[in-house]
């Protein structure tokens, strides 16, 4: 089992303050990309809303969460240690492999399992757990 990432916010209050810090980071992304993009400044005004900003700092929350990576059998030691987290799991039982993210601000453990692909997994449960926990949690 290793582990990518570094985020996983102890409460909802330390996961509001993380994505409210990502704001101006967002912005900036943004702005550089629509540079790159050689928008003009009416373009730029006309395309780039609040709801473009909203969603590069959702991205940019959710691709700094820190994701655990393992076998099944590895996963399914790491629950039995930690009986107290409620799991939500989507993808097959039957393959090999399972990525997740332990949520404690809201006390939940979300996973996605997959046989080969693990950047896909990773990036894929990454939106999961952006989506079925924090989105909740940071009234977004």
């Amino acid at each position: 089992m290793d582990t990518e990432g570094e985020y996983a916010p102890a409460t909802a209050a330390a996961a509001r303050e993380r994505y409210d810090a990502l704001g101006p980071t967002a912005q900036v992304v943004v702005k550089e990309v629509a540079k790159a993009m050689e928008m003009d400044a009416d373009e730029y005004d006309e395309r780039v809303t609040g709801d473009v900003i909203e969603t590069a700092r959702d991205a940019l929350f959710a691709s700094s969460l820190r994701v655990h990576v393992g076998t099944r059998a590895e996963y399914e030691a790491w629950l039995e240690d930690h009986p107290d987290h409620d799991v939500q799991v989507v993808g097959s039982e039957h393959v090999d492999n399972v990525v997740w993210h332990v949520a404690p601000a809201a006390g939940t453990v979300v996973a996605a399992t997959f046989q080969d692909e693990r950047r896909a997994a990773v990036g894929t449960l990454r939106r999961q757990a952006f989506g079925r926990v924090y989105r909740d949690l940071l009234d977004v």
